[in-house]
């Protein structure tokens, strides 16, 4: 124990901590977002046990992770036909492709709803159509899905499981505090929904992206990249993927803030 309570070990589970927040924004939005579709008198309850279970489970994904990095990060398929595809492909290949395509479909999805609802209350009730058990296992696999690529960062820094464990189970305290705060605020400013769900829509692309060099990443070596009809499958930075996140929230606040100008200039001019 006393190994474990060094500068060096104290300094890493700092760094995972700040890795875990700026990583686990979009996770947080899933589960807000998700959560609303579980009926009302059980969402809070969704909420809690849905993190709870991903965090137990991501800390089982994190020792398996571990013990088996060198098999999970080898390429088990290289793609060579010229002109269409090329590149390798591993088990983070998998997981990154079918989870930004899960995204995708849930955004797009959730957006043609709200789309086709004439009346808000009529979506309000709609929105509540699952099943608290099936709302917590989209939310449990989800997290799985939003993990696979901090852990694997994690682990870049520090192959210390202790330290790796408890940054984890600080991460799912911090969602189980904010979750509910998130979920009201977007309950109580709908608006911000739809723009939630645009950049899920975003994070889904970033998944995708990811995919393009998990394999070439593992193995170092760039020839593993993945192309596509000749063009790189390149990730979007978080740097850039933050900043469409701000440029979207200045967007939504300028309109909003422009909107409630017009309708208080209309109501003047009525009277």
């Amino acid at each position: 124990m006393a190994e474990l309570l060094t500068f060096e070990n104290l300094g890493n589970l700092l760094m995972l901590c700040f890795l875990q927040a700026v990583l686990g924004f979009d996770n947080l939005l899933y589960i807000s977002i998700e959560s609303q579709r579980a009926p009302v008198a059980q969402q809070k309850a969704v909420r809690f046990w849905g993190i709870i279970i991903a965090v137990a489970l991501r800390i089982v994904l994190l020792f398996v992770m571990v013990s088996l990095l060198g098999s999970l990060t080898e390429p088990f398929y290289v793609f060579n036909w010229e002109g269409v595809i090329t590149g390798g492909v591993n088990f983070a290949t998998c997981v990154f492709v079918f989870g930004g395509a899960f995204i995708m479909y849930t955004a797009v999805k959730e957006i043609s709803h709200m789309l086709s609802v004439e009346h808000l209350g009529h979506d309000v009730d709609a929105k509540s159509g699952k099943s608290a058990t099936t709302v917590v296992l989209l939310i449990v696999f989800m997290n799985l899905i939003f993990s696979f690529d901090s852990v694997l960062s994690a682990i870049a820094i520090t192959d210390v499981f202790p330290v790796l464990a408890i940054a984890i189970l600080l991460s799912g305290l911090a969602m189980l505090v904010l979750a509910d705060s998130v979920t009201e605020f977007l309950q109580k400013n709908r608006m911000y929904e739809v723009l939630g769900l645009f950049i899920l829509l975003i994070v889904g692309v970033v998944l995708l992206g990811e995919a393009g060099v998990a394999a070439s990443h593992a193995a170092h070596d760039d020839a593993l990249a993945i192309h596509v009809f000749g063009y790189p499958l390149v990730p979007m930075s978080k740097t850039t993927f933050y900043f469409s996140v701000i440029v979207l929230f200045a967007v939504e606040i300028i309109q909003s803030g422009y909107s409630r100008k017009l309708a208080a200039e209309r109501s003047g001019t009525q009277h």
